[in-house]
C-alpha cells in the first residue's frame, strides 16, 4: 500500500503543496495522513494512525524530511523504526536519494544514510535559528518597550469610593463590581494595586 503523510506546524498554514504532490501519485484520501503540528517529536496523531495502519513493504511518501520531523535524533530513530524493524519504505519527494525502494546494496545504503544525516541535522538546525530569531526578535521588542499579552485594564477614576463603600458596607461586592466595570478577577488585582498604594 501506499501512503503519504504531510505535516504543517501551525493550524493556519496550508498544506496545498504537499497535498498537490499526493494527487500527482494519486494517493487516495484515506491514504493521507495530516498532522498540523511542530515537528520537535512524533507525538502527532495523525503520525501515530499512519504507523498503526503500516506494513511491510508499504511505502510512506513525504514532501521533504523536515516534513517527517525537525529533530535530529528523533528523525534517525523513526527512520531506524519504519525501515529496519517495521520493513517499510520511505520516498522523499524532493529528494530522491531518500528513496529506500532504490538502491538497497551496502553502498546505496551508506549513501542514504549519510543524505539523511545531513539532511536531518539542516532540519533541525533551522529550527533552532528560527527559535532563536523569535526569542531575538521578542527581547528586542521587549526592550523598545512593546508590551506583549492582553492590555492592562486600569481601575475606574472613582474605584477609591467604591472600594470604601464596599468595604463599610454601603455597597454590595457584586454592585461594586458592576460600577467598576471590571471583571472580578481585575477588580481583586486592582483592589491589590489600590492597597498597596494606600500603605505608600
Amino acid at each position: 500500500m501506499d501512503y503519504f503523510y504531510m505535516r504543517v506546524s501551525k493550524r493556519e498554514q496550508c498544506e496545498d503543496r504537499q497535498l498537490l504532490e499526493a494527487r500527482k501519485l494519486q494517493i487516495p484520501p484515506e491514504q493521507i495522513y495530516t498532522d498540523k503540528k511542530s515537528g520537535k517529536n512524533f507525538e502527532r496523531d495523525g503520525y501515530e494512525s499512519l504507523l498503526r495502519v503500516l506494513r511491510k513493504n508499504d511505502v510512506i511518501y513525504i514532501k521533504s524530511i523536515d516534513r517527517l520531523g525537525r529533530n535530529y535524533l528523533e528523525i534517525q530513530n523513526q527512520w531506524r523504526i519504519l525501515t529496519k524493524e517495521m520493513g517499510v519504505d520511505i520516498a522523499v519527494i524532493d529528494m530522491p536519494l531518500l528513496d529506500t525502494r532504490l538502491n538497497k546494496d551496502l553502498m546505496g545504503t551508506f549513501i542514504a544514510d549519510l543524505v539523511l544525516q545531513i539532511l536531518s541535522f539542516v532540519s533541525q538546525s533551522e529550527r533552532d535559528m528560527l527559535r532563536s530569531r523569535v526569542i531575538d526578535g521578542l527581547t528586542a521588542a521587549r526592550e523598545r518597550g512593546v508590551r506583549f499579552g492582553r492590555p492592562v485594564i486600569a481601575a475606574p477614576a472613582n474605584f477609591g469610593r467604591l472600594v470604601h463603600k464596599w468595604e463599610n458596607g454601603s455597597l454590595h461586592f457584586n454592585d461594586a463590581l458592576a460600577k467598576s466595570g471590571l471583571t472580578k478577577a481585575t477588580f481583586y488585582r486592582r483592589l491589590r494595586e489600590y492597597r498597596e498604594a494606600q500603605k505608600q
